[in-house]
């Protein structure tokens, strides 16, 4: 396994394409100088040991070092030793509602921020539980199968937008039944699921399917996102609001909570109902919740031992630095000399 200990010194190679701008301008800006002087040939004669080829060698084995500079800051690592780690935790999946009235603005930037920002801060608080994420809005796709990466769940995260369902709806026992399917209940681990939604269009029957699960030992929490009087869907053009969702007859949407839902979702699925405002999400209620489950052990594969191998790049680094000293911007004056292709007049 290769992993960065340092991987934030990578953003360093995003000034790849800047050094290679600034020298492409700077080369045509030089020949520009020069073409002003007179003619190439001209310019032969009163600079004749002067390479054109070699400023663009020394160029790139400059590119080339600092490459290897950067990698080796970021402290390449090499894992050497697979072993079983014990583990406890719980199984927590997310069911994310993505329909359109989660862009309505009565809470923080929207619905939908808002409920990725109490996700992320879940997440910062897990430790051994695994997690997983279900978007849906009039049909339910897994967006994260369960994991203990919490790097790749808020990755997946931010990812995440009201165009990844074409359904539009707000299919609640679908993502319940998705979310089910989506649970290894061999392993025995405890589980629950959080349903973060406004409640609204509601299309089957979730007060079942939350019932449903329920029965199998897993517990539903619903966070309520939106507020009882509501807010305009916005209509997004390159991501900025260019107006508002109206109905056949010319009025504007209105989306609203649905907490009496909602309410009824927590209860049949014996979780928490909590109501995420400004200022508070309330995910600290439902992770009160999950922090009173109870954890079981597994075991998970993972690298324990790591080697370093910055000490490679380093060292490849300052040699190519090395060589491009021995360099010169003059002309070999032996391979000058060569004139292979001139043609001696008798």
């Amino acid at each position: 396994m290769l992993r960065f200990e340092h991987i934030e010194f990578l953003w360093c190679l995003a000034l790849l394409p800047v050094l290679i701008l600034l020298f492409v301008r700077t080369s045509r800006w030089k020949r520009k100088a020069l073409a002003s002087l007179g003619s190439r040939a001209v310019i032969g004669k009163i600079m004749p040991e002067v390479s054109s080829s070699k400023p663009r060698l020394k160029f790139l084995l400059f590119l080339i070092a600092y490459v290897f500079l950067v990698i080796g800051l970021a402290n390449p690592q090499i894992g050497t030793k697979l072993e079983e780690v014990k583990r406890k935790g719980a199984d927590i999946m997310i069911l994310l509602d993505v329909s359109n009235s989660m862009l309505a603005q009565d809470l923080a930037q929207n619905r939908l921020e808002s409920a990725k920002m109490a996700i992320s801060q879940l997440i910062d608080n897990m430790h051994d539980d695994r997690v997983g994420i279900v978007v849906f809005a009039g049909q339910a796709y897994v967006q994260l199968p369960m994991t203990t990466d919490y790097s790749a769940a808020k990755l997946f995260l931010n990812t995440i937008n009201t165009s990844m369902v074409p359904t539009q709806g707000t299919a609640i026992g679908a993502a319940i039944a998705m979310g089910m399917r989506s649970l290894d209940f061999k392993d025995g681990m405890t589980k629950a699921m959080i349903v973060m939604t406004d409640g609204e269009n509601h299309e089957d029957d979730a007060v079942a399917a939350a019932s449903a699960a329920r029965d199998n030992d897993v517990v539903i929490h619903v966070m309520g996102l939106g507020s009882p009087e509501g807010a305009p869907v916005p209509l997004l053009k390159n991501g900025q609001v260019s107006g508002f969702h109206t109905d056949s007859a010319g009025h504007t949407v209105v989306t609203k909570l649905n907490e009496d839902m909602c309410r009824q979702i927590a209860s049949a699925g014996g979780g928490a109902y909590v109501r995420s405002a400004n200022g508070s999400s309330g995910m600290n209620i439902i992770m009160d919740e999950i922090g009173k489950m109870q954890r079981k052990e597994y075991g998970t594969k993972s690298f324990k031992d790591f080697e370093d191998r910055f000490q490679v790049f380093l060292a490849l680094s300052f040699l190519i630095l090395l060589a491009d000293l021995f360099v010169h911007l003059r002309k070999n004056r032996r391979l000058s000399n060569l004139k292979l292709f001139e043609v001696k007049k008798s």
